[in-house]
């Protein structure tokens, strides 16, 4: 079975990411996206997150419809700051039998050069890219390497920061997020301040 991982804070996940994920695992050969919960990543600040349960809750309720996507707490059980690819050894090793790869938005691919043994992530694993909008300039040895996958994907200019800021701000975002995470975030007041 192949898996694609699909990392983020998902603070809070919302319709792009699950229209992103459902894309994927409907249209490419990867037969699950796994929604992996960032507890810390080590380039975002972390005073804006919500606690990891209230996050891995909401991805539980924006994917309890989908089969072919299920959240993952995996990186809850890593020593922090984690690495993808201290992520991927370990899933490598819980689970033998399954074929893992990871998906990214285009404009990570700026940056992909930095993260932690990218070369080995690159040489052992594919990579689903989905278009952003975006004016960074990818790094040359990315442009055409058989291990990254360009996805015809829809564009959703839509994200966790912008939602965030909306609620901050008192406006309605309903419709940006399954019904059952806004009902969640609203009853908890996240977000509020």
């Amino acid at each position: 079975m192949k898996i694609g991982l699909y990392f983020g804070t998902f603070n809070p996940i919302h319709v792009g990411h699950i229209i992103i994920a459902n894309h994927l695992a409907e249209n490419s050969d990867i037969d699950q996206v796994w929604m992996v919960i960032t507890p810390h990543n080590p380039l975002k600040k972390k005073a804006n997150l919500l606690e990891d349960y209230h996050r891995l809750h909401m991805v539980h309720l924006a994917t309890e419809n989908f089969d072919k996507i299920q959240p993952s707490d995996i990186e809850f059980k890593l020593s922090q700051p984690n690495y993808t690819i201290n992520t991927l050894v370990h899933l490598e090793e819980k689970f033998p039998k399954h074929e893992f790869a990871l998906i990214m938005g285009e404009d990570n691919l700026e940056s992909f050069n930095k993260w932690k043994n990218y070369e080995v992530i690159l040489q052992n694993y594919d990579i689903y890219v989905y278009p952003r909008i975006s004016e960074n300039s990818i790094p040359e040895e990315f442009e055409n390497h058989p291990r990254i996958k360009r996805v015809e994907a829809p564009i959703i200019e839509l994200s966790s920061t912008f939602i965030r800021n909306n609620i901050k701000e008192g406006k309605n975002i309903q419709p940006m997020l399954h019904p059952k995470v806004w009902e969640y975030i609203n009853h908890n007041l996240f977000y509020k301040k």
